[in-house]
């Protein structure tokens, strides 16, 4: 993705102006509320993409969308609009939300699945994940009809693939590599 380490190098400064004015709490928040208006507006992003518009437009439709942020959050906003860098915004919160939960001792685990878990295979998928760390286990539900079947778990930098895509290449794989079935 783009941007991605940009947004990263932004989303670790705001945490550490938060950590040091004591305000992690809401700006954590404020980019929870941020993350859910991107979800569900995606007109938002290709606004703050567009080169077209001047950045003190962007400024001010973001200070429109979010009045009563804390006073941390609003500096992040100016900054990253002095830096000509609004389009980062979305990112830069995603990845503030992800540091904030490894702060607090959360680790979010994601399972790519063909259909919605059922609330029983979501337990069961959340009870194996907690056994592979220590810390608060947050389960997050992806679902991706390509896959065909089977899950796809991440768990921080773990990776546990047993969708029926993987192991239809991995047959492939051997049977090209033999030349025999």
């Amino acid at each position: 993705m783009k941007g991605t380490r940009a947004a990263l190098r932004y989303a670790k400064a705001i945490l550490a102006f938060a950590k040091e004015t004591q305000v992690t709490d809401a700006v954590a928040k404020d980019m929870s509320h941020l993350h859910a208006l991107f979800q569900e507006n995606e007109a938002l992003q290709i606004a703050l993409d567009n080169p077209l518009l001047d950045v003190d437009q962007k400024q001010a439709v973001i200070k429109a969308l979010f009045p009563k942020a804390c006073e941390a959050t609003q500096k992040l906003f100016s900054l990253l609009a002095e830096n000509n860098r609004l389009g980062l915004l979305n990112q830069t919160g995603k990845q503030y939300l992800d540091l904030y939960s490894l702060e607090q001792g959360e680790l979010k685990a994601i399972v790519t699945s063909a259909v919605p878990l059922s609330a029983e295979l979501e337990k069961t998928v959340l009870e194996k994940a907690k056994a592979f760390s220590n810390q608060k286990v947050h389960l997050e539900n992806i679902v991706d009809p390509t896959i065909m079947g089977g899950f796809i778990l991440k768990i921080g930098d773990m990776q546990y693939d047993a969708s029926v895509v993987h192991q239809l290449k991995a047959l492939k794989t051997t049977l090209t590599k033999t030349n025999t079935i």
